[in-house]
């Protein structure tokens, strides 16, 4: 069975999901409720991680305990990582490769941490089966985008939550081209 690749991501108002230098610093924290957006939950029933290159150096630069320790994680890259996490493969290989070899360790539901690039990619190969975008009130004017490709695709609206500090979560399955 195919796994199902999810990317869920917090996106600027006007669809930047970084800064220019992928930096994440004016994103909004967890509310005062201490609701932090359904994350938990998201990331409980994900079991295994795929990644871009870039997106892996600007968490490794940023110093700490690797975040995502015990799940799978393959990091799209052309050249070898340096001291690797438990868990952290580099490879160079396209993204379904490296989804069958997530399939192949038992992971089902697969988390697209991040990159613009990468989730155009995906989208681009029909690989992309939901789309979970948390939009965060704020304008940053350039960045990352949500998608790096100029691509057109249908999606299913499956659920939304307005949080009290004016985070709106959408939540989308990608329909096939043909639908």
């Amino acid at each position: 069975m195919k796994p199902a690749l999810i990317y869920n991501v917090a996106a600027s108002l006007d669809g930047y999901i970084a800064r220019p230098d992928g930096l994440e610093d004016w994103q909004y924290g967890p509310e005062p409720s201490g609701d932090e957006h359904g994350y938990t939950r998201f990331y409980d029933g994900i079991d295994g991680l795929l990644m871009g290159r870039a997106t892996y150096d600007v968490i490794r630069h940023q110093g700490g305990a690797w975040p995502y320790a015990g799940k799978p994680c393959v990091v799209l890259a052309r050249n070898p990582l340096e001291h690797p996490p438990t868990d952290v493969e580099g490879r160079h290989c396209t993204p379904a490769e490296a989804l069958d070899e997530l399939a192949a360790r038992g992971c089902q539901r697969i988390w697209l941490v991040g990159g613009g690039t990468l989730a155009g990619n995906c989208l681009a190969a029909g690989l992309l089966d939901e789309l979970v975008v948390s939009l965060i009130p704020y304008l940053l004017g350039a960045g990352v985008p949500l998608f790096a490709t100029g691509l057109e695709r249908r999606l299913l609206l499956c659920g939304q939550h307005r949080f009290s500090n004016g985070v709106m979560q959408l939540h989308y399955r990608v329909l096939a081209e043909d639908a």
